[in-house]
């Protein structure tokens, strides 16, 4: 099946339009310029649309020709407020510091952790060689009963690599007013 079947722009035309916009983060308006100085006159509409439409596709196609995650999971969970509420944002980080899987829960107690573990499990296909996190019980309860044959490291400092990896979403785009 042609994807692009019935659309009035070339494929490579409607895929540089959707890079442009995940890539660098551009709005629709911005990517409109951009192929307009190119000779391309499309709306902002048409780019909106192919957005919705292609960037799904790209990414079931870019996760189906994923090579793989490496061995060491960097495990760690921040907080954050939804609505005057406060949530856990679970996350899961290879030892190259590529995101395994993201996981947004309620609580953050044994039952929640194996939760997570399960969804990092079925979306990584294998059980990892070790896994890193703080020391929280929580860990302890799933690593036992779901993957009691990965090593299960706590050392203080080693889980640097998850914290740091937090760090960006947490602050991006909050400024000091002023």
């Amino acid at each position: 099946m042609n994807t692009y079947k019935r659309h009035r722009f070339p494929p490579d035309i409607i895929s540089y339009a959707v890079w442009l916009y995940f890539r660098f983060n551009l709005s629709h308006r911005d990517i409109e310029d951009l192929l307009a100085e190119r000779g391309i006159i499309v709306s902002r509409e048409a780019i909106r649309l192919w957005r919705i439409k292609f960037g799904a596709i790209y990414t079931r196609r870019l996760k189906r020709n994923h090579t793989g995650y490496g061995d060491t999971f960097y495990i760690d969970e921040v907080f954050v407020k939804i609505n005057g509420k406060q949530h856990f944002l679970w996350r899961a980080v290879d030892q190259d510091g590529e995101v395994v899987d993201v996981y947004l829960q309620a609580k953050r107690d044994g039952v929640a952790a194996k939760r997570f573990f399960k969804r990092l499990l079925r979306s990584h296909g294998t059980e990892p060689r070790k896994i890193v996190t703080d020391k929280l019980r929580s860990y302890g309860v799933a690593h036992r009963e779901l993957i009691p044959d990965t090593i299960h490291s706590t050392e203080q400092y080693e889980n640097n690599r998850a914290e740091q990896s937090q760090g960006l979403p947490r602050f991006m785009g909050m400024r000091r007013p002023g």
